[in-house]
């Protein structure tokens, strides 16, 4: 297997943006791949669901989702604490911007670092980067449910944390009115998952089974297109998990028998790559996914820090 350009530096061709209306006053824009935003209105509000990597990037969605309503942004909800999820928070002007307690935390311990570490991965998604004024902090924090009533006969927008996953502390948005779920990055929909970040046993099992739960009719995952149909809901789901049960027991063979991180990466990649290998990512993530569950093997339950020294040193060691 020859050395690839180091995670996604060399994607640069744009994406294609779409808006989806996926129920009264429920918008999702997908993009090729590329991560996925939402919004849901209230009465006399919006509440948009992540925010991109940048103020540039976050504006072309607003400008948009403003083809559509024209009320103000009341909340900004992040599911997590990742670079190209929250730095465009500024754009939305927001009352509010809400996230999980841990996820406050991981931006206080991490921030930077992943802030860096991201850019130099995926730079294309930085678009115009100086109009980034610094970390995104929450005012709004939680840990286990937040109910956003909406007024009117709209119901309510339900974020939840349901089990540690592809960080500590991802949160979700559940409409059980229109049946629609904003998981994040807990579930892509044909497209592969980043989880150098996560906690790979309790994600596989409790916190996917807990979503499954729901009954979602819509599924909006981190990227990939909008899911409809119980049935399409389920099997991204499914898919996911089994993206996640085949590391597992590929790297839980090699760590077993006392063998090497490069072999483990290697057996892992071949299982996956008939699957998943045409996915968006999945060339980026693979390394730093089996990094991170090796260190669960080891022992290491909070994960590293991602550094851009410490991305290099993995990707070198894992596709020489």
């Amino acid at each position: 297997m020859s050395k690839k350009p180091f995670a996604s530096s060399a994607d640069l061709g744009e994406k294609k943006a779409t808006v989806e209306v996926i129920a009264d006053g429920v918008y999702a824009q997908t993009a090729e791949g590329d991560p996925n935003v939402g919004a849901v209105e209230g009465e006399d509000f919006v509440v948009c669901l992540e925010a991109l990597a940048t103020p540039a990037a976050a504006k072309e969605w607003l400008a948009r989702l403003r083809e559509h309503t024209d009320k103000p942004v009341k909340y900004l909800v992040l599911t997590h604490y990742h670079a190209v999820r929250v730095l465009g928070a500024s754009a939305f002007e927001a009352e509010s911007i809400i996230m999980h307690e841990t996820t406050k935390k991981l931006i206080e311990e991490r921030g930077k670092q992943d802030w860096d570490s991201e850019f130099g991965r995926m730079p294309r998604l930085f678009r115009e980067p100086q109009t980034i004024p610094g970390l995104t902090h929450p005012d709004i924090t939680f840990n286990d449910r937040l109910e956003i009533p909406l007024g009117g006969d709209r119901g309510s927008l339900y974020l939840s944390f349901y089990g540690r996953g592809h960080t500590a502390s991802d949160i979700i948005g559940w409409l059980p009115k229109h049946k629609v779920l904003f998981a994040g990055d807990l579930v892509e929909a044909e497209a592969a998952l980043y989880t150098g970040d996560a906690f790979h046993f309790d994600w596989a099992r409790g916190t996917l089974d807990n979503l499954k739960a729901l009954g979602a009719e819509y599924l909006i995952g981190g990227r990939g297109p909008v899911v409809k149909g119980r049935d399409n809901v389920d099997a991204a789901i499914e898919q996911t998990r089994s993206f996640l049960q085949g590391m597992i027991d590929k790297v839980g063979e090699v760590h077993g028998r006392g063998g090497s991180l490069k072999e483990a990466f290697l057996a892992t990649h071949e299982h996956l790559a008939p699957t998943f290998g045409a996915w968006p990512i999945f060339e980026h993530c693979l390394p730093f996914d089996v990094q991170r569950l090796w260190d669960e093997y080891d022992g290491i339950d909070w994960p590293r820090i991602w550094t851009e020294e410490r991305d290099r040193e993995v990707w070198d060691q894992l596709q020489d």
